[in-house]
């Protein structure tokens, strides 16, 4: 009777504390305690002693490290022996092999305490290497899977890179592994979707769901608080438009529809759609189809005057020509650390392509008039439509940039963009032309004017709802109040020195 009621309570306190330990094991597979060092930490309390996880070099994982001989450390890790136990100079070991995702990966658990391992504490560590299995096996999977989703986000990054610079063909071939059929299309709209910086991950995710990966969803390299969507679909759209109620602080511009070789023409027209999103309440806009002063021209003589202008470029190869014209292009519409981060390429880089193609063209890019005229020829090249083939004689002479500007057309349209200026006492539009004279330096602009840089500043700023146009940022908007400030001959036509043919060393002037 003694005897039974002694052993009856023991049993009960070793089954209580069996349960105990096992449960605050268990506990280490919340998402909060999944901790391979604060798993080890908790064994060596719970047998009290030491223990150490350590890889196949023998490298501390977690723990404080257990010394262990590399004979056992070798045979253990290539899993001749999966566990051995061993006792000499007051300590008492126990090693169990832990299996790793990866092959030859495998770590070993090493435990030392100076009491002898009884039952308890052998069954403490067993069930310890497994879970730590375990949750080696869920971390590799979590990091499989974050690698993955790395490679598809800068696949889909390479695809927009290769489409900013034209080169389709290769955007389609690299698209075609893994999202078929996205790029099956002649045409697409550009999305720029804008929100803080800590949620930019979350959205693009979103947006990845809401287009079902049927639209190509980019994290923007230059803007950290950007995502950017082409889609050749309308649906799309509509899903990217539902995101922004679901999403506080989220804006949405979207360019009109361009052909996939015009990409970064379509970025652009998204950037600046964004900038009015931020002042409506729906705060989303797509980019206003207005009235260009290149389709204002005739042409025939715009085409043959861009001609006239790239030709010397004509005698470069293909491919770095085609090069130099989509990084020129790029570099011209946004910065030149914008465009480096777009590409995928150094600043350095941009630079140099750029100044290669000034270099070419004999002129300057810090004149914000060459710039807006090398822009046209640069859009007017890849956008206008090639004449159809007439046999109505020889081809009209190239037009020049003075009689383009001239016509009645483009003269109209410059006074009436320019003329909504006037109302404003200010003088914005004297203002506006100083400013452009100066190459959009406000410190110089402010030194013509007599006035400080900030108040020219101001101006410029004020200028922009009244021409529906942003000019404090470089690209298309900017330059087109270029071009009109030069067909009112508010500014002079800038100097485009090129050569005759047959005569190499001669410069003509535009």
């Amino acid at each position: 009777m003694a005897g039974r009621e002694d052993r009856e309570p023991r049993t009960e306190r070793q089954g209580g504390e069996e349960a105990g330990w096992a449960q605050e094991l268990l506990d280490h597979l919340r998402p909060t305690g999944r901790d391979a060092r604060r798993i080890v930490a908790w064994l060596a309390d719970a047998v009290h002693g030491t223990a150490s996880l350590q890889d196949a070099g023998g490298a501390l994982l977690a723990g404080t490290r257990v010394a262990v001989a590399d004979n056992l450390l070798a045979d253990l890790v290539t899993g001749r022996i999966a566990s051995v136990s061993w006792e000499g100079q007051g300590r008492h070991l126990r090693l169990v092999r832990v299996e790793r995702p990866r092959p030859g990966a495998a770590a070993v658990l090493a435990v030392s305490r100076p009491a002898p391992f009884d039952r308890r504490s052998s069954e403490i560590v067993l069930r310890t290497a497994q879970l730590l299995e375990l949750l080696l096996r869920a971390q590799e999977a979590t990091a499989a899977g974050h690698r993955l989703r790395r490679a598809a986000s800068d696949l889909r990054l390479a695809i927009l890179q290769l489409l900013m610079v034209e080169d389709t063909v290769s955007a389609r071939r690299v698209a075609a592994g893994l999202w078929p059929g996205l790029l099956d299309t002649d045409t697409a709209c550009v999305y720029v979707l804008e929100s803080d910086t800590g949620a930019r991950d979350r959205l693009a995710e979103a947006c990845l769901d809401a287009t079902g990966e049927q639209a190509l969803v980019v994290r923007c390299p230059a803007v950290d608080e950007h995502v950017i969507v082409v889609t050749p679909g309308e649906s799309a759209a509509e899903a990217l438009r539902s995101l922004i109620s679901r999403y506080p602080g989220t804006f949405l511009g979207g360019s009109v529809r361009q052909s996939l070789a015009r990409t970064a023409t379509a970025y652009g027209q998204a950037v600046s759609a964004l900038a009015v999103a931020h002042f409506r309440p729906e705060k989303t806009a797509v980019y206003a189809e207005r009235t260009h002063p290149e389709r204002l021209m005739d042409p025939a003589a715009l085409r043959g005057w861009t001609a006239r202008v790239l030709r010397p470029l004509d005698t470069l190869p293909h491919h770095t020509r085609a090069e130099l014209l989509a990084t020129t292009r790029l570099g011209l519409e946004f910065t030149a650390v914008s465009a480096a981060k777009i590409l995928g390429v150094s600043r350095n880089t941009v630079r140099a392509r750029m100044e290669r193609v000034e270099g070419l063209l004999r002129t300057d890019f810090a004149h914000l008039t060459v710039r807006a005229v090398a822009h046209l020829a640069l859009n007017t090249q890849i956008g206008l439509p090639e004449a159809p083939d007439q046999d109505t004689g020889p081809a009209p002479a190239p037009g020049r940039l003075v009689d383009l500007l001239a016509g009645t057309a483009v003269r109209s349209w410059a006074h009436d963009l320019l003329g909504r200026l006037d109302r404003d006492t200010r003088d914005l539009r004297r203002t506006l032309r100083t400013w452009i004279a100066a190459g959009g330096n406000a410190e110089r602009a402010a030194h013509a004017l007599g006035m400080h840089a900030q108040t020219v500043r101001d101006h410029v700023r004020s200028a922009e709802p009244v021409l529906e146009r942003r000019l404090l940022a470089a690209g298309s908007d900017l330059y087109e109040v270029v071009l009109a400030h030069l067909a009112v001959g508010d500014l002079e036509p800038p100097v485009l020195a090129r050569t005759k043919p047959g005569h190499p060393d001669s410069p003509v002037h535009e």
